[in-house]
């Protein structure tokens, strides 16, 4: 990938672009991110930057993390993400990477983790149809009803939709349009929905499509 950076997801709202239709946006936080680590082919096999985002103190830090930062002489950060970006070889530790790295008109791929919702039904979590209310069906009209399983298989198939944890997994969202940055605030406007909640940490690279 050419590029990346870790960023925090505002919230949503809506623009007007120049044929003046509203445009659904999700605006992130990107950076500024510093760099903590480079790793390179000839020590590591792969050449990569480890990007560290927003501040925290340092009594909230274990002794390993601490010494991480120690030893790059760079502030304590809270997240850190490893890139392999393709002019990883041609940045130092310390530099700092900002929002306009990319630009109005390019495309993304967003990596963050979607809201939880806890243990749900089949329901809620599948989208699935209750069972009949009447003739004879017993008080069982929102569970999974029959499995499909026999005296052979004599098993559950994997990956049956049954009741489960709903939610609270890390999904990528591909080839999302930028539609405006503001370089000063370091503020990113993409096109349309991006995973998680507000607050919610989010990764965003150059696409891959």
């Amino acid at each position: 990938m050419k590029k990346g950076i870790i960023g925090r997801k505002l919230g949503m709202t809506q623009i007007f672009d120049e044929k003046g239709n509203v445009v659904p946006v999700t605006v992130i936080n990107a950076g500024p991110c510093v760099v903590v680590q480079k790793k390179t082919k000839e020590k590591d096999g792969y050449d990569a930057v480890q990007l560290g985002f927003s501040d925290v103190e340092e009594r909230k830090l274990n002794k390993p993390r601490k010494g991480h930062f120690l030893k790059a002489n760079v502030s304590f950060k809270k997240y850190l993400k490893e890139f392999r970006l393709e002019d990883a070889a041609s940045m130092n530790v310390g530099d700092v990477i900002t929002a306009d790295v990319f630009s109005a008109g390019e495309r993304v791929d967003i990596t963050g983790i979607t809201k939880g919702h806890g243990f749900t039904g089949v329901i809620k979590r599948w989208n699935q149809h209750r069972l009949r209310m009447t003739h004879g069906t017993g008080p069982v009209h929102r569970e999974v009803g029959s499995m499909g399983a026999n005296s052979d298989p004599s098993r559950v198939f994997k990956n049956k939709k049954m009741a489960g944890q709903y939610g609270n997994e890390r999904v990528t969202i591909l080839n999302l349009e930028i539609v405006k940055i503001d370089a000063d605030k370091n503020l990113i406007a993409v096109k349309g929905a991006v995973p998680g909640s507000r607050g919610g940490i989010v990764y965003i690279r150059d696409t891959v499509k």
